[in-house]
């Protein structure tokens, strides 16, 4: 199940059945989550067949073939396609994952396909994540110094780089934190998981007097959520 952020009074319906790629022989089935808040429609799942011969190996390929051969309207964020930028994620099978790093062999049967869960959608793949930015950004997760700036450059030792292991390597791709149902998803006054994971209480010591800074809180008015509904994978 997955719990997205629909249209207040909206119910996901049927949507179109797209025919089947002429001559293929290798298809697959996808099933996409489509909404528009231009048409002031209910939220769709439509119906798409991709020839698998004549596509990549990842479910980002199929989106692609999706919309540079079939229909151009459909919208998703994609960037590197090396999953470092963090862009196509979304919830792919019942898991929040990379679109360019899931493979379609991973998947059993027909590729179920919808935006990240618990997050305002702006249409059709693509969430509104500027509540998890906003969040991120309030805990300040950069260096700072109190100490003067050398001449040159500062150094950092081997040790003091190993120090920062485990606090930088998040690309921001939101499928931890939209993975939460706690209300902190729909409200900036408590911190989602990544901003918790980059808000160390002490961080290592970069040199003489550079900290990792952390500020813990948020404490901007709550934004309105729209409704939620509870759609079956």
């Amino acid at each position: 199940m997955v719990e997205l952020a629909l249209p207040k009074n909206s119910q996901v319906t049927e949507g179109k059945v797209w025919p089947k790629p002429a001559d293929a022989k290798n298809v697959r089935e996808y099933r996409i989550y489509r909404w528009s808040p231009d048409d002031g429609a209910n939220p769709r799942i439509d119906t798409f067949y991709i020839d698998v011969d004549d596509c990549g190996p990842m479910v980002l390929d199929g989106l692609l073939y999706i919309k540079n051969n079939i229909d151009p309207t459909l919208t998703l964020r994609r960037s590197c396609r090396e999953g470092i930028c963090g862009s196509c994620a979304m919830n792919i099978d019942g898991t929040n994952t990379l679109a360019c790093t899931k493979g379609m062999e991973e998947i059993d049967g027909t590729v179920k396909v919808y935006p990240l869960p618990h997050l305002p959608v702006v249409k059709d793949l693509v969430p509104d994540l500027s509540n998890f930015y906003a969040q991120h950004r309030s805990i300040e997760p950069w260096l700072k110094t109190v100490s003067p700036p050398p001449a040159k450059e500062w150094k950092q030792s081997h040790e003091d780089r190993q120090k920062l292991d485990g606090l930088y390597e998040c690309i921001l791709c939101a499928c931890c934190s939209a993975s939460c149902r706690a209300r902190c998803l729909r409200t900036r006054r408590r911190l989602m998981i990544s901003a918790m994971r980059g808000a160390p209480q002490a961080g290592p010591s970069m040199s003489s007097g550079r900290t990792v800074a952390s500020k813990r809180s948020a404490s901007t008015p709550a934004r309105s959520a729209s409704s939620r509904r509870v759609v079956p994978l």
